[in-house]
């Protein structure tokens, strides 16, 4: 059952971000939307921090599942690049809170260990891009440098992430991605 309230507060949280005018949310505006006291909020999360890093637990989660699954499905690096890509953009269109909380939109006046975990999230997808543009020079013998790539892919995803979130999230992250993608490959 406490399991439950906390996937509910965070959940809360997460549609709370969805708000594209962009308002502080607080303990007190969270626990007035759940119908909850603030010491209710606090029985299951010490902090609005701890809030945060459960969602950026959830964001891992979910990405970096996909990412295995695309890995360990798909031999051809140059398609798992394009798959994990494709994935980190619907992932940020079917959920616009979460985007806020990855380009760090959601964090400003937060703590700032919150920054530094979502700054490793990238390092670790940069490092899944590297992984798979290695595997794809090695079979076709292109020139490209794996490091330098999986940069400038990763810096594009969060220029579509902040493009969507800067929008109001009216600018789809996928729109234009494959005929871009061309263009990054």
């Amino acid at each position: 059952m406490a399991s439950d309230r906390k996937q509910q507060i965070l959940e809360t949280l997460a549609k709370m971000l969805e708000n594209p005018k962009r308002e502080k949310i607080t303990t007190a505006s969270l626990a007035a939307k759940l119908d909850l006291s603030e010491a209710a909020l606090y029985r299951h999360f010490a902090s609005k921090a701890q809030m945060f890093e459960g969602l950026i637990e959830f964001i891992e989660t979910s990405i970096f599942g996909v990412i295995n699954k695309i890995t360990t499905d798909e031999h051809d690096g140059a398609k798992q690049v394009q798959l994990i890509i494709t994935m980190l953009l619907k992932f940020a269109e079917k959920n616009p809170g979460m985007t806020r909380v990855l380009i760090g939109d959601a964090l400003v006046n937060e703590e700032e260990w919150l920054q530094t975990r979502i700054n490793q999230l990238f390092d670790r997808l940069e490092a899944s891009l590297r992984q798979s543009l290695k595997i794809a020079v090695a079979v076709s013998g292109k020139k490209i440098m794996p490091e330098a790539q999986a940069n400038l892919l990763v810096c594009y995803v969060i220029g579509r992430w902040h493009q969507f979130a800067k929008s109001g999230f009216k600018r789809k992250p996928l729109e234009l991605s494959q005929a871009q993608l061309l263009f990054l490959n």
